[in-house]
């Protein structure tokens, strides 16, 4: 072996700081799992720094098993507000904690008080006490294990706090890996911010964003919003699909259409509503055929919605399962739906189920604001059909020939492309950043 090849033999060594690592459960866990995953076919070791003991909304222990067995994994102690937070209102907290934030005109006075003190002394998170202790710790820790490049990944974005002052007492190359914007991010709004906090929080963002060495994000969106932000390199890397080994099973004899995931108070698609409560009065055979699952969380308000529209009878609400579960759901259900805010603010979502939606070759409809990423994702696979809020006629007629389509037993998707968006692709990307 000559020098050469002993010198691309030897793997380097990153460290991954994240909050969300399994039994997290949710789609902010696996994003980085899939990458740690994946990170050694590429010749890089990953060392993931996560909370001793977080306080994580959701929970899923089967993702303990996608841990792999070689990765290095250190933690440190965290502390937690919601927890005593949640003596006052444990469920309060736990929703505000997941980003589910009740309507302005429904909010209780204890909502209101908690959405305050979140917004204007936690800045830029409940999660900012972690800089200081985690940022001594790592100090000594990076020294002695020869690491010179680590990643940040947020939200929760005081993590980057981390990455910022490592990077200025180290002077290390940094890469801060935005899964989602910070101050543009909707419901940033609903916090109740001074103009002070306010500012604080931009000129944080502005500090992480002119001080990474690469700036990472998800979407062309929020690449281009970022742009404005500062002339640091910035690569778009969006999440994907990973290899699935649930057993595939028979299609829903019905005409399932399921929404895998959180449908929160503002993601409520009255136009869909409509859409189908018309499809029931005018076609029989669509009313004895028809099944709404919800996968996920739902808000009351859209629970009310969707009762107000006579559909109460056709739904199956499941509530949270596991990601294996989701994925099942995903392969046997008919139709699948992906459902966003009517906002130009989440324009740059790209939900991680988009990609396993992608793969599972159930056709997609998407509902969301003009604009969006998700649109040009699903015309270039050509895996579902995108609409707007006033999109009603467009959406009906879908619905329908998709309907036609499963009364013939032809109902499908054929994507194309889609080998790009696999995890494993995706890491070869980001490995190509260090």
């Amino acid at each position: 072996m000559d020098l050469n090849e002993k010198q691309t033999s030897v793997r380097k060594k990153v460290l991954i700081v994240t909050y969300y690592w399994p039994p997290a459960g949710g789609p902010g866990v696996q994003r980085w799992l899939k990458f740690v995953k994946y990170l050694p076919d590429f010749n890089i070791e990953p060392v993931v720094y996560i909370p001793e003991n977080p306080n994580y909304p959701i929970v899923d222990d089967s993702l303990l098993s996608e841990i792999p067995d070689s990765v290095t994994i250190i933690k440190q102690p965290i502390s937690e507000p919601y927890k005593l937070a949640g003596l006052f209102s444990k469920k309060k907290t736990t929703t505000i904690s997941k980003g589910i934030i009740t309507n302005d005109n429904k909010q209780t006075a204890l909502e209101q008080a908690l959405l305050f003190i979140r917004g204007n002394f936690f800045i830029p998170d409940a999660r900012k006490r972690w800089v200081k202790p985690s940022v001594a710790y790592l100090s000594s820790y990076i020294k002695a294990e020869g690491i010179d490049t680590i990643i940040t990944t947020g939200p929760p974005h005081s993590l980057h706090l981390i990455g910022l002052e490592l990077k200025r007492k180290l002077h290390l190359t940094w890469l801060a890996d935005f899964r989602d914007p910070w101050t543009t991010i909707g419901y940033h709004k609903q916090l109740k911010l001074t103009k002070g906090a306010e500012n604080k929080h931009k000129k944080l963002e502005q500090d992480v964003l002119r001080t990474a060495n690469r700036i990472i994000v998800t979407s062309y969106v929020t690449k281009a919003e970022f742009e404005e932000k500062t002339n640091q390199p910035i690569s778009v890397i969006t999440n994907g699909y990973d290899v699935n080994h649930v057993a595939k099973s028979e299609l829903d004899a019905q005409f399932t259409l399921a929404h895998i995931g959180s449908l929160l108070s503002k993601r409520n698609p009255e136009i869909l509503w409509q859409a189908l409560s018309d499809l029931i009065a005018e076609k029989p055979n669509f009313a004895t055929d028809f099944k709404l699952n919800l996968v996920g969380f739902v808000s009351e308000d859209v629970l009310q919605s969707i009762d107000s529209y006579g559909l109460s009878h056709y739904i199956n609400e499941v509530g949270y399962v596991s990601h294996e579960e989701a994925v099942r759901f995903q392969k046997n259900s008919q139709v699948l739906l992906l459902i966003e805010i009517d906002s130009p603010d989440t324009r740059c979502i790209i939900p991680g189920k988009l990609f396993e939606y992608m793969v599972s070759e159930r056709p997609t409809i998407a509902i969301g604001p003009e604009g969006s990423d998700v649109a040009s994702i699903l015309k270039e696979t050509n895996t579902g059909s995108y609409f707007k809020y006033d999109d009603y006629n467009a959406l009906k007629m879908q619905i329908e020939l998709h309907y036609d389509s499963f009364k013939r037993g032809s109902l499908q998707a054929h994507g194309i492309g889609l080998q790009k968006y696999s995890r494993k692709a995706l890491t070869k990307s980001l490995s190509e950043l260090f």
